[in-house]
């Protein structure tokens, strides 16, 4: 049996490196490491940029301990001497992110390429640098180039500022538009700014450590807490700074959480073990500890010789989508008082009402016990007539690169396959996409849209998750894409972007149990957000009660959350881990992903691979390396800083 288990048009498409080169991604590991992008045509402003932006993540885990508390307390000073001011309205953090169009305009600051890394961890943001506009007396040519952005975050060291040419357009600027302003530098008077009324944050510091610093502060992911010292001028007096609190993630060093980077390095050796036994082509790993993103690491590459991975990539989540796309649907809709878990399906479903279907409660199918079968193998039953490889209005529905499945086959095949499948276990754990294609069924009644749209206007666009969607070859290219299967049997292609699950292809790419296509930030953001109990970035998505619901056991027959697997308290088991508290819930994928909270650790570990590649392969689960990661995490925990 074969089993596989609309965001702007503006993406980035990194450089390949050498076969074989690990990208750490770290800006601790000796200095600096910065992947240049070019950036490519921004559909928006309609205009071709040719500045480059470095996208990175703090990763100490090859760093000496030591080194790292010194980085530790240096990056602390610079935190806590930073100082926001104007804040009066409140706009910082920046909140409601999907009412936000956001440009970052480097007047001549050094260190842009930090800065914007760090703004695009927590949203889109398109950088413009003064270097396009150089020579031009004024910057007129820029603010016309800014006319599709509601928000413009301009960094300018202190020297930038005695420029009338910077000064003017930050004054033409902030009449028509959100600005917040990032300052560079000492300085003994901040009187140009005294008529300034945006936000203003001030570091005293022109470094790389202030440039990852404030962008945190601008988004959340740390706490402004700065004072001025003295009196800069007549607005500016000692004193003056206001205070914000946490909201985002925060990307950081172990130490940070109180872990010794040196005690993470298993995590390298045990992915080092898989990648030469060939459990899989490339893996990335994130730790969110307390909040704190405290490593991300990418390792090996998108196929054997091929793109090394990196930690931006975008990966086939496969049952992911579950809990990441569905499962958040549903919590949504029960809160909103439009679906009953205790209702039967046929009274959500018309067409499920003349089939065996029709009596079970959503409920048991949010749990697996509502006795459908396994898996329907829909690929074995597509016949010459039902694809061609090429579309035309009778194939419209894509399922790969060169193969189109005929208008309405979901409805006219699978859905009635479905709806009328014997029902044999009812009230007995049996795990089944059946379930998931269901409430997919079901949230796109109730909500009126398509799933796709639902989550990314409810959820991802919100959260500012960049990836996370459906369909990802209509939004990135196949180089931002980890491959997943060559598929010699079904659709005779590497899948590149087409969701691996031959059903959920089948269906179009957009499916309740597979389809979904992320990174592992954009992973981190939506499972820190469940651990926060439903609040992030100032936004309460979910009451916390609702949150508690869906993730504790509240099954009799299984250890299954709603939607939620969850430990299992068969120690025999030792899923999903060793040392995994009770509390933890999450969900695995098929092509060998998953992703865990502990709350008991205030922990959210991410795992993506593709071990389907080339061909499916069970190294990956009979290595234990998901599991045997997390244990590490949990060591590194219980040891601390010794």
């Amino acid at each position: 049996m074969v089993r596989n288990h609309r965001l702007p048009p503006f993406h980035f498409i990194p450089y390949a490196f050498p076969p074989g080169f690990v990208i750490p991604f770290s800006i601790f590991n000796a200095g600096i490491v910065q992947q240049k992008i070019p950036m490519i045509k921004n559909n928006l402003a309609g205009i071709v940029f040719t500045s480059v932006i470095a996208l990175f993540t703090f990763n100490a885990c090859a760093q000496d301990h030591q080194q790292n508390q010194q980085k530790l307390s240096s990056l602390n000073a610079v935190s806590n001497t930073t100082t926001l001011l104007n804040n009066e309205e409140q706009l910082i953090p920046i909140k409601k992110l999907e009412q936000q169009n956001i440009a970052s305009v480097a007047l001549g600051f050094s260190f842009q390429t930090t800065f914007d890394s760090l703004l695009n961890k927590y949203t889109k943001v398109s950088p413009f640098s003064l270097d396009q506009y150089r020579g031009a007396p004024t910057l007129d040519a820029l603010e016309d180039d800014l006319k599709y952005f509601n928000t413009v975050i301009i960094s300018l060291p202190v020297a930038a500022s005695a420029d009338p040419r910077n000064m003017n357009f930050i004054r033409n600027v902030s009449k028509s538009k959100k600005v917040i302003l990032t300052l560079f530098g000492e300085t003994g008077s901040l009187i140009a700014f005294d008529e300034l009324k945006t936000p203003l944050i001030w570091s005293m510091q022109n470094t790389d450590e202030a440039a990852t610093i404030v962008p945190q502060v601008i988004f959340g992911g740390i706490a402004a807490s700065g004072r001025l010292s003295n009196n800069y001028s007549m607005k500016y007096t000692s004193g003056k700074g206001f205070s914000t609190t946490v909201s985002r993630l925060k990307y950081t060093l172990p130490e940070d959480a109180g872990i010794n980077s040196n005690n993470l390095r298993e995590i390298d050796n045990i992915v080092n073990e898989a990648l030469n036994a060939k459990a899989a082509p490339g893996m990335v790993v994130l730790v969110a500890k307390d909040g704190k993103v405290i490593f991300n690491k990418a390792y090996g590459n998108h196929t054997y010789g091929g793109l090394p991975e990196r930690v931006t990539d975008i990966f086939d989540l496969a049952s992911l989508t579950k809990t990441t796309a569905t499962t958040p649907s549903v919590m949504r809709l029960v809160e909103q008082h439009k679906l009953n878990l205790d209702t039967n399906i046929g009274a959500y479903i018309p067409k499920a009402r003349l089939t065996p279907m029709n009596p079970i409660m959503v409920r048991e199918a949010m749990l697996h016990q509502a006795g459908f079968i396994p898996y329907i193998p829909f690929h074995d039953a597509v016949k010459t007539g039902d694809y061609s490889r090429d579309s035309s209005a009778a194939y419209p529905t894509k399922v790969a690169d060169n193969y189109y499945v005929r208008k309405d086959y979901f409805k006219e095949v699978m859905w009635p396959k479905m709806l009328n499948a014997p029902i044999r276990t009812r009230g007995k754990y049996v795990y089944s996409d059946i379930s998931m294609y269901v409430m997919k069924d079901i949230v796109e009644r109730l909500s009126g849209e398509p799933l796709n749209d639902y989550v990314w206007e409810n959820f991802y666009k919100p959260l500012g998750m960049q990836t996370a969607g459906f369909l990802p070859r209509n939004r990135f290219s196949k180089e931002q894409i980890v491959p997943t299967e060559q598929d010699n049997y079904f659709r005779k292609t590497l899948l590149e972007g087409y969701v691996h699950d031959q059903g959920a292809a089948l269906a179009g790419g957009i499916s309740g149990h597979a389809g979904l296509f992320a990174s592992a930030n954009d992973v981190a953001i939506l499972y820190q957000m469940l651990l926060n109990r439903g609040s992030y970035g100032g936004t309460q998505y979910f009451q916390p009660e609702t949150v508690d619901t869906f993730t504790k056991k509240q099954s009799e027959v299984s250890r299954r959350g709603l939607g939620f697997d969850r430990w299992d308290p068969d120690s025999s088991k030792r899923y999903p881990s060793e040392l995994a508290s009770p509390q933890t819930y999450g969900h695995t994928g098929y092509t060998g992903t998953c992703v865990w909270v502990d709350p008991a650790k205030g922990l959210v570990y991410v795992f993506l691979s593709n071990r389907v590649n080339p061909s499916v392969t069970e190294k990956l689960g009979n290595m234990r390396i998901r599991p045997r990661i997390q244990d590490a995490i949990y060591r590194a925990i219980a040891k601390g800083n010794l």
